[in-house]
């Protein structure tokens, strides 16, 4: 199959500055799927799981990691949700971003080739629509930057052992939102960059690479680490002109005191930037000395250096029942403005006993953050 062609550059708010770059491979000229067949909705979620929403039709397979974007009209409202399945991402479409229908037919699987970053799992981390007021949805270009894993073995320096896969950022770009192809990055495993040098804050790992478009010439990267120096997750911020090459500024946001939600680290932090006043808005992970994980929230005013959590208690955590699907944490929060005074939303991953894993929401009112509560239903 040949590759995509060049996209429109008036598609790209930084289009002076970026060239189209080297095309490794489209996903699916490797993968032995269908093509994209008719969606299947997602199975019935019962009433006494309070925020759950999505979950695979696959029993046997969890889902997490979701990646929300929402588009409307003066017509129509579209939601779509790229989220990791086993070793691929999948993508989901909804019209209210609560009853959602799974896509069928190809998702984004790791690599084939031995040599790549990205060989053994592939985990969404955040998607940027190229577009401008004048095209619709459809004629959208879509920038995804991921987690690619291989089988490499990390060793954390933690209490007890601690043993997770080697992984680098990685980017696709789609004219759909589901047909993708990988993009070459400078490191030569293809990832945008590599993991720090030794003594470097982030020298096991990156991962959970979330973007903001601050403007003209100016892309912000949030991503995680494993500090072997603190003993503990951390996270830190790069800059870029053009999306595709990175420069590293260094840790934006470190654990918390001890007795704290997020003693022992944060990671998976989701950025965006608050439409009425400017300021950037931080959900992540935090994880507990216990190793129970929970949502938390922080704040800067410009972005940087300047992060201040806003509470000393989690913003959300699992449920306390023991049976519930989220008893063992919450996890992986992707957070979203709804506009005009609608409110918020933080889609989430639920983990329940045995690991299991489903996607929740938990619901803001009002223009200003204050108290998620999890989705229970439309209220009448």
């Amino acid at each position: 199959m040949a590759a995509m062609s060049a996209p429109p550059t008036n598609l790209f708010p930084f289009k002076s500055h970026l060239s189209y770059p080297t095309i490794r491979h489209c996903w699916r000229c490797h993968a032995d799927r269908d093509p994209v067949r008719a969606a299947s909705t997602s199975p019935r979620i019962p009433s006494s799981s309070p925020g759950l929403i999505f979950r695979s039709s696959s029993d046997a397979t969890s889902v997490g990691f979701p990646v929300v974007k929402r588009h409307v009209t003066d017509v129509t409202e579209r939601w779509l949700m790229w989220y990791n399945s086993g070793s691929s991402i999948g993508l989901a479409t909804s019209n209210n971003g609560i009853h959602w229908e799974e896509m069928t037919g190809e998702s984004i699987l790791p690599s084939p080739d031995w040599w790549v970053f990205d060989n053994f799992r592939v985990v969404p981390s955040d998607v940027l629509i190229m577009s401008s007021d004048k095209l619709r949805l459809e004629s959208a270009v879509y920038w995804m930057y991921y987690t690619g894993f291989t089988d490499e073995k990390v060793e954390l320096p933690l209490d007890g052992g601690g043993v997770v896969c080697k992984s680098l950022p990685g980017l696709a770009i789609s004219q759909d939102g589901q047909h993708w192809a990988r993009i070459e990055g400078d490191h030569h495993t293809g990832a945008l960059f590599d993991a720090g040098e030794d003594g470097e804050w982030d020298s096991l790992f990156i991962a959970g690479p979330k973007i903001v478009y601050h403007g003209n010439k100016d892309l912000r990267m949030y991503y995680h680490s494993f500090d072997v120096n603190s003993g503990s997750y951390a996270i830190g911020i790069a800059r870029s002109i053009d999306g595709l090459r990175w420069v590293k500024l260094g840790k934006v946001l470190e654990r918390g005191p001890i007795g704290s939600f997020d003693e022992a680290g944060v990671r998976n932090g989701h950025v965006i930037r608050d439409d009425k006043d400017g300021k950037y808005l931080m959900v992540y992970e935090g994880i507990g000395s216990d190793g129970r994980v929970s949502i938390g929230l922080a704040e800067s005013a410009n972005g940087l250096k300047t992060w201040r959590r806003c509470n000393a208690e989690p913003l959300l955590t699992g449920c306390l029942n023991g049976d519930g699907w989220d008893c063992e944490g919450v996890t992986a929060p992707c957070l979203v403005q709804l506009g005009k005074g609608e409110g918020w939303r933080i889609y989430y991953t639920g983990i329940g006993k045995e690991g299991g894993e489903g996607i929740g929401v938990a619901v803001c009112e009002g223009s200003e953050l204050g108290t998620f509560v999890k989705w229970k239903g439309f209220q009448i």
